[in-house]
């Protein structure tokens, strides 16, 4: 264990989030996502995991870490609901308040077709697999910068 670290954040996970720059993305998916073949196709190149939780919750610990980038309006993104684009179902709800409660304000989801969000996932830093059951638990976040301390 390790002092104000979330138990959930494991030695791959740590080591991927500390290894990624300014405006790289990582996806968070639920277990229904094809997570193995679209990670081996990320920079990383494997799967990583966060096994036996919800991906709301993954995004909870994932977030503590790391900031969303300021730059861009798509740092948190939705994959949307196959002919229900604007539909908001539970699990992207919950999604919603952790990114606002990690990031101290209302920060907007952008929603992503289906099939152009694996395009996306596919180009990401990295695939985090979760626990989360519930369809459309598919989230993609961009790293953002941490600002110098002043002095």
């Amino acid at each position: 264990m390790l002092k104000n670290l979330d138990p959930l954040l494991n030695a791959d996970v740590l080591y991927a989030l500390k290894s990624m720059g300014h405006g790289d993305r990582l996806v968070i998916c639920d277990t229904n996502f094809p997570g193995d073949s679209i990670a081996r196709q990320t920079r990383l190149g494997r799967l990583l995991r966060i096994d036996n939780v919800s991906a709301p919750r993954a995004a909870k610990a994932i977030l503590s870490v790391m900031p969303l980038d300021t730059f861009i309006d798509d740092a948190a993104a939705r994959m949307e609901i196959v002919g229900s684009p604007d539909e908001i179902p539970d699990v992207q709800k919950e999604m919603q308040t952790e990114i606002d409660a990690a990031e101290g304000k209302h920060w907007p989801m952008v929603s992503i077709d289906r099939m152009a969000f694996y395009e996306h996932a596919k180009n990401a830093y990295c695939v985090i697999a979760t626990g989360e059951r519930r369809f459309y638990g598919c989230f993609i976040l961009t790293k953002g910068v941490i600002p110098p301390e002043a002095v």
